[in-house]
């Protein structure tokens, strides 16, 4: 469990820098890329819903624009009761770039942890395989 608590370190690290004036609920994110290397990222609101993005999406994105194609694993934290869990919109991208054993690591501020697979996460996702 060492990797897990280390990337839920980072995601809380990540989840500092969120813009969140209107909910006040900031959540991290780190997304591990198929070669290892680590993305973070943060929520970030607009005054039109709509056009907010979470915080597991930003960290995908950030992968995917230094040419990432695919991931290892996630994990997710906010100061929940629980372990956090992404929203669908997240299960849904994150589908689309990790496997579907892919650990999904969810954590909370009081040192809550929850893995669990992407299958698990989204089961019977649709993909580009599907195709």
């Amino acid at each position: 469990m060492a990797i897990e608590n280390e990337l839920l370190e980072r995601a809380k690290q990540a989840r500092e820098q969120a813009y969140v004036p209107y909910s006040k609920f900031p959540v991290g994110a780190v997304f591990v890329g198929e070669n290892g290397e680590w993305f973070e990222g943060c929520n970030i609101e607009n005054s039109s819903y709509g056009l907010s993005n979470c915080a597991e999406r930003t960290a995908v994105f950030s992968a995917l624009r230094t040419g990432m194609r695919s991931g290892k694993m996630i994990a997710v934290i906010a100061d929940t009761k629980g372990p956090v869990a992404p929203c669908g919109a997240c299960r849904q991208v994150l589908s689309e770039f990790l496997p579907k054993d892919a650990r999904i690591v969810l954590g909370n501020l009081q040192g809550d942890m929850k893995v669990t697979t992407m299958e698990e996460l989204l089961p019977g996702a649709f993909g580009p395989e599907d195709l």
